[in-house]
């Protein structure tokens, strides 16, 4: 028997054409789950990241373009999901990051990473809860950031959304906590918080401490992991996949509000 525990469930995961998104997708396909897709991606690389969804165990599998920065562009994107299924789960995991100091950043910047990071989330997940609500069953997990629980400098856009991300599913799992039941799961919303993770966000920082030793990637990554990452080692986006995958489990209904760090003791320190 296989183990299939989103049989005949929906999971739609923004920002999911490659990273963190595409591996949650797969573990969520793997359980049984129908997929809706999402990105700002050429026609091949959809292609790709949906064949490789369907090839997980997706039964069926769509691909939504629209721009999360704008708001006219998130209510097509809604009534487009909306008329393909109801969905149960929502992995809020686009997401954008420039590190600029606090005197640097321009009104646009701030601008452009608070409505991908944080205002997007909070759209989506006001359209898409009450439905979950009257089900009886929904799992929202919003990939924040080990930057929604400590800062970092020169990041201060980045930070601030992450840590609205991280209030925001706080209220919302309140809001949420005593809709549905144990028997049908309950609704939850949590946050994932990762801290390095093989992603291509990451690679400007990678790429700059990089060409501190030559060019070397290996030794780059470990001169990064060695300020902040105490395990020393960075996480494989098919990991955050997993935890997804467990916090939408039926035996999960009691977390939420939770935000969990997902960073090698970065902020157990």
């Amino acid at each position: 028997m296989t183990n299939t525990p989103l049989d005949k469930r929906t999971a739609f995961v923004t920002g999911s054409t490659q990273g963190i998104g595409l591996a949650v997708a797969k573990s969520l396909a793997s359980a049984g789950a129908n997929v809706a897709l999402h990105g700002l991606a050429a026609p091949q690389e959809a292609e790709s990241a949906m064949a490789e969804v369907r090839a997980a165990g997706a039964p069926d599998v769509i691909f939504l373009d629209h721009d999360v920065s704008d708001t006219k562009a998130i209510d097509a994107m809604l009534k487009t999901l909306q008329e393909w299924r109801n969905i149960d789960v929502l992995v809020n995991n686009a997401g954008m990051q420039k590190t600029a100091s606090i005197a640097d950043a321009t009104a646009q910047l701030w601008d452009a990473v608070i409505a991908v990071n944080l205002s997007a989330p909070f759209h989506i997940m006001r359209a898409l809860l009450p439905g979950m609500a009257t089900r009886g069953f929904g799992r929202v997990i919003n990939i924040a950031s080990v930057h929604g629980l400590v800062a970092s400098v020169d990041k201060a856009p980045y930070v601030s959304s992450k840590f609205g991300l991280v209030g925001l599913s706080k209220v919302a799992a309140l809001e949420y906590a005593a809709k549905g039941s144990k028997a049908s799961g309950g609704i939850t919303v949590n946050c994932i918080c990762p801290g390095w993770t093989e992603t291509t966000l990451i690679q400007p920082q990678v790429d700059a401490r990089a060409a501190q030793f030559g060019g070397d990637r290996d030794l780059g990554i470990a001169d990064l992991l060695s300020e902040k990452q105490p395990s020393k080692r960075t996480s494989d986006p098919s990991e955050i996949g997993e935890l997804c995958l467990w916090l939408c489990q039926r035996a999960a209904h009691n977390i939420t509000g939770t935000s969990i760090p997902v960073d090698g003791g970065w902020t157990a320190q």
